[in-house]
């Protein structure tokens, strides 16, 4: 029997080739690896009715993990002029984002999240419109609450009803902070409810949906309807429209999970 031996040297000439090739071909199948770490930056957009003060918990549930957290002030005069405010603070960022979007913001954040910047979308009570909808179109697929009332002026600015505030907005919330909220609500300009979406963000990057059970202002019907046609991960929360203030918690876990890509 003939036996072969080969030298130290050769060994280790053998090993360091395979070593390369087995490590080009992991990489080669690995090549995401750079980009699985969490998104630090998170943006978050109001809706109508409220303003960002309204997001005090939540920001500092994220802030203190360690999240860059901004808010947006949108003016609430038209999707246009929403988007373009987002847009401004998207500008700011110095990478990746979860953009969040509560009720009509979530219109909003469908047209705006086509940004690169966006990396995923979170959804708070909020409509989730296709390219060419509406959030009109989808407010009367369900019936709605008798406390969600609104009022409009002779300019066609829409106020939440002064007397149904709180039981159709916020019912889950102690009454002088309702009442606060109510006197301090900010108004919109009716028509942005009638203007369709021109991009779709979520049909292109990961979504999450937070369906506020006891929603008075949108059926949450609605919102799982909407969730479900556009493939969004749904995370079911008992509270009212305001269910980021109620639950501040329970809302920031939903950002962190789509920071972290869960």
């Amino acid at each position: 029997m003939k036996i072969v031996s080969i030298k130290n040297s050769s060994l280790n000439k053998y090993l360091i080739a395979a070593f390369i090739i087995f490590s080009s071909l992991f990489i080669r199948v690995n090549p995401v690896m750079a980009q699985t770490h969490p998104i630090k930056n998170i943006v978050i957009v109001h809706g109508a009715f409220g303003d960002g003060s309204g997001w005090k918990g939540v920001y500092t549930i994220l802030k203190n993990k360690g999240y860059h957290v901004t808010i947006v002030q949108n003016p609430l005069t038209s999707l246009d002029d929403d988007v373009e405010a987002t847009k401004r603070i998207l500008d700011q960022q110095d990478g990746p984002v979860v953009l969040v979007g509560h009720s009509w913001a979530g219109v909003v954040i469908t047209q705006a999240g086509v940004d690169p910047k966006v990396a995923s979308l979170v959804y708070v009570a909020a409509f989730e419109p296709d390219k060419g909808e509406t959030a009109n179109q989808w407010s009367v697929t369900q019936p709605k609450a008798p406390s969600m009332r609104v009022t409009a002026d002779p300019k066609g600015v829409v106020f939440f009803d002064r007397e149904t505030f709180h039981a159709g907005y916020c019912a889950d919330l102690p009454k002088a902070l309702a009442d606060f909220m109510n006197a301090s609500q900010q108004p919109i300009v009716g028509a942005c409810f009638g203007t369709p979406v021109t991009e779709a963000a979520w049909k292109d990057k990961p979504s999450y949906g937070i369906v506020a059970t006891e929603d008075n202002a949108i059926n949450p019907n609605i919102e799982r309807n909407m969730y479900k046609r556009a493939h969004t991960k749904i995370t079911e929360i008992k509270g009212s429209h305001a269910v980021f203030i109620s639950k501040p918690e329970a809302v920031a876990e939903v950002i962190i999970k789509a920071a972290q890509k869960r």
